[in-house]
């Protein structure tokens, strides 16, 4: 691991001083290893239950530059995990929340927050200026997209996952001879053997023992200390209290991705389905109704802005999804559709259903257009 060139300090602070002093009087860190952490730079995906510790304990060890990427809201039923977040921030971004509460926490570190969904568009510019990333997502797409950036610009992933009372943690992408995700699973996981969101749950504890381990391991890397996860695998049972300890090896036909559009199929979200009914409407019934009263619709384009200037619909407008949960959006959406009836379209139908169950959220109510941009072209020109 090389560490970002940014400017690098040559003192720690009084106040730094004072903080670490545990850290300093240890052999393995002391002054020249707190002022590795200080220079360093971790980027967290997702700020949720493994994200709550990893950025806590992130901020303790005096990691320098502290990244945050997530595009969720708090929820009161993730405070039973979610410790970085606190009741009267229930409704805020998760970003704002756990930037907040970093900043009361340690007033020395500098967090950078990005409002966005992880999606092969964003994830290289993001991941660049980081030394280290830190799987903390929730969903295989995601896992895999992250595992895949990495492996592009050379970056170690410290990896963590969950559910019920089980954890696993393991390192990948250490150096050119380490496994990654794809030798774990080179198979995404299908929908069918995804739980459902009443059937996943998830003990709280769990969460903060993986993103506890998951930050020593970040601090182990950066220290080029101890034996790091390369190549193993740790399997936690909390309700019997079973650990194995896995090895992995790597396969050198999983280390040959050069680009993003390789394996596209891998990351497409297999995330909880709940039981939010939306309404659809089939390619060829909306274009009917379009043609006879596009003046009474409002159709929102749910796709990133790249696809939307390539191709649209007249009259529609742009809002990806990644952004839609923004409240200038939403107040927008709701004054325009006072006496029009609300589309949600993406590129093919998928992420038009998400942005519906989104709006449904906030009392709005939409029909996602079945087939997307691409069957209404089919249908129009052909």
């Amino acid at each position: 691991m090389t560490i970002s060139n940014t400017l690098k300090s040559t003192f720690l602070s009084l106040d730094e001083e004072e903080r670490y002093k545990k850290h300093l009087t240890l052999k393995e860190i002391g002054f020249k290893g707190q002022l590795k952490l200080k220079n360093s730079s971790v980027l967290c995906v997702g700020a949720g239950g493994l994200g709550s510790s990893v950025l806590l304990y992130l901020a303790a060890a005096g990691i320098g530059r502290i990244g945050i990427a997530d595009n969720d809201q708090v929820e009161k039923s993730n405070l039973q995990r979610q410790i970085i977040h606190e009741t009267n921030t229930v409704g805020n971004l998760k970003i704002d929340s756990a930037r907040e509460r970093i900043n009361r926490f340690n007033p020395n570190i500098q967090v950078v927050t990005f409002h966005e969904r992880i999606n092969p568009d964003n994830i290289l510019k993001i991941i660049k200026e980081f030394d280290v990333i830190c799987d903390c997502s929730d969903n295989f797409g995601t896992r895999y997209l992250i595992n895949d950036a990495c492996l592009i610009f050379k970056k170690p992933l410290v990896f963590g996952c969950v559910q019920g009372f089980e954890g696993q943690i393991s390192v990948f992408n250490l150096n050119n001879e380490s496994p990654n995700l794809r030798d774990l699973l080179p198979e995404s996981p299908s929908k069918s053997n995804v739980p459902s969101c009443e059937e996943f749950g998830v003990v709280g504890v769990s969460t903060g023992l993986i993103g506890v381990l998951q930050v020593n391991e970040i601090i182990k890397i950066i220290l080029k200390k101890g034996e790091i996860l390369d190549g193993r695998i740790i399997v936690f049972n909390l309700l019997n209290m079973n650990i194995k300890k896995l090895n992995l090896q790597a396969d050198k036909l999983n280390k040959t991705i050069k680009n993003l559009s390789q394996f596209e199929d891998f990351y497409e979200d297999i995330e909880c389905q709940d039981n939010i009914k939306i309404n659809k409407i089939n390619a060829k019934e909306f274009e009917t109704l379009y043609r006879a009263k596009s003046d009474n619709i409002l159709i929102i384009d749910v796709r990133e802005n790249k696809e939307f200037n390539k191709s649209s619909m007249k009259g529609s407008i742009s809002i990806p999804l990644n952004n839609l949960e923004q409240k200038s959006y939403l107040e927008f959406i709701k004054k325009e559709s006072l006496d029009k009836e609300v589309f949600t379209l993406c590129q093919a139908g998928k992420r038009s259903e998400k942005a519906s169950k989104i709006l449904i959220k906030f009392k709005i109510p939409s029909k996602s257009i079945e087939g997307g941009i691409k069957k209404i072209n089919q249908i129009m020109f052909n």
